[in-house]
């Protein structure tokens, strides 16, 4: 149809009203609907739920906190304390046992198992403060179960830190004796006593690493028990001396030693008939350890070599008599023309 723009004022051009508000909603709710089927679930949700919960749990553990911040000031006092108690009892228990003269490493445990005692006891009373529910006996108990799962883990090192409480405790030696173990041949000066070994120093220089059992279970030398110990030396004369004359010059050679002990008794005794001398037993004592007795031994070796040379006292050779038949002339002219050209 065409419209003349001179008429246009006339003609009633009449369009569809909009539809009402309630049905553009009704219209729009299968659309909304199929939109959040076909969108995935974002689990917002789920999120707000999980900061919730952990926000109520921060917010009890800060509240607990606080209920128990007095409990917690208290507990620090007590470890405070401990502390402090800890270093007065060591330091105490060490002064009354140096005037009981107790050994040196004795002393050191000692202080070191009331400084651990100490501090067991205010750690139980500091835990008991701190959560007042937990009781005395399962803390005994759970200590009492660790201790023995512990104890067989580590058998050989709970053996030797026994071993060593007992050689601090009661063997006869300390630091600077000399000790030989000969069924494990070691000989030397100890170092040191420690919980699970003993150090030996050698007199050749190595140092030595014992463990503890190891002592405690074997025979143990302390050679350095006492400040003395007596030396032997055999000496011969020949047949044809004087024991008694031999027995006074020896006698006289071995008092003029600076290192024998005057005061301890020198013993001289005709102990055999040898090849070819009578020989003498000689003891005297000197000082206990092995460089005392070294120098003794030489000392007394040169002393009565020089006085039964001065003496005219023969310090035989070994002889040896050959006897033969008189049916070999030839050897028996053999040994006579070789006298004759050493005379």
């Amino acid at each position: 149809m065409t419209i003349d723009p001179g008429q246009s004022d006339a003609i009633d051009v009449q369009t569809p009203e909009a539809p009402a508000g309630d049905a553009s909603e009704e219209s729009a709710g299968p659309v909304t609907s199929a939109i959040e089927d076909v969108l995935p679930d974002t689990g917002l949700e789920a999120v707000d739920t999980s900061v919730d919960t952990l926000a109520e749990s921060v917010g009890g553990m800060i509240d607990a906190f606080v209920v128990r911040l007095p409990q917690f000031v208290i507990a620090i006092i007590v470890i405070v304390l401990t502390g402090l108690v800890a270093s007065l009892a060591t330091k105490w228990l060490r002064r009354i046992t140096r005037k009981l003269r107790f050994k040196d490493n004795l002393q050191d445990l000692l202080g070191k198992f009331a400084y651990i005692g100490v501090w067991f006891v205010g750690l139980v009373a500091a835990a008991g403060v701190v959560f007042p529910g937990l009781g005395m006996g399962e803390l005994v108990a759970t200590a009492g179960l660790a201790s023995i799962a512990i104890g067989f883990a580590f058998q050989d090192i709970f053996e030797n830190f026994l071993a060593g409480i007992l050689i601090i405790w009661r063997f006869p030696f300390n630091d600077g004796d000399f000790i030989e173990i000969p069924s494990e041949g070691v000989e030397g000066e100890v170092e040191e006593v420690q919980i699970r070994m003993t150090l030996i120093r050698s007199v050749t220089g190595e140092l030595i690493l014992v463990p503890n059992s190891t002592i405690y279970k074997n025979v143990v030398r302390v050679l350095t028990n006492k400040p003395v110990r007596r030396m032997t030396v055999m000496c011969g004369v020949a047949y044809g001396e004087d024991i008694g004359e031999s027995r006074k010059v020896i006698r006289e050679a071995v008092e003029s030693c600076g290192s024998v002990e005057q005061d301890r008794p020198i013993e001289i005794f005709a102990q055999a008939f040898g090849a070819s001398s009578i020989d003498f037993e000689v003891t005297w004592w000197t000082g206990a350890r092995p460089v005392e007795q070294r120098q003794s031994r030489d000392e007394v070796v040169e002393r009565v070599k020089k006085a039964l040379d001065d003496a005219g006292i023969e310090i035989p050779y070994p002889y040896r008599t050959l006897t033969f038949s008189k049916n070999e002339p030839d050897i028996i002219e053999a040994i006579a023309a070789r006298g004759r050209r050493d005379d």
